[in-house]
């Protein structure tokens, strides 16, 4: 069987947010095994699964992001959206617009350590708009 539903983020402002909680709070009764594909809709921000313990892990991500991929670079074409749109095109890509979780005993198969990113590269990216699918 498969289910599907969406649900709406609130803006979470830029950077690695743990999202975990928003999205189990949707999910409603999972089957005892299956899988759940999460499907960002958006092409400036991404989806990721780390560490949800120590919030320092998030913002060394925002550092490590930002080194990697700047902003004002002179050889970008695509600006007319902002000088962190271009850098969060490159970002999500990197990183991906989807995430699979087992599903195990009725619920997600996440480790100790793990939880679900969003991945906000933009200033004011607004409401994010997740597609969740369960497979069971």
């Amino acid at each position: 069987m498969v289910e599907q539903f969406n649900i709406t983020l609130p803006e979470l402002g830029r950077g690695f947010h743990l999202v975990t909680s928003y999205i189990t709070a949707e999910l409603g009764d999972l089957p005892e095994k299956g899988l759940v594909n999460i499907f960002l809709q958006h092409t400036s921000a991404a989806l990721s699964l780390n560490e949800n313990a120590d919030p320092s892990v998030r913002d060394d991500f925002e550092t490590i992001f930002n080194k990697l991929v700047k902003e004002n670079d002179p050889d970008y074409t695509h600006t007319l959206e902002g000088s962190d749109d271009m850098p969060a095109h490159a970002k999500s890509s990197i990183l991906g617009a989807s995430v699979n979780i087992p599903v195990t005993k009725g619920r997600l198969g996440l480790g100790m350590w793990q939880g679900i990113y969003l991945c906000e590269f933009r200033n004011y990216g607004g409401p994010r708009r997740l597609v969740v699918t369960v497979y069971s």
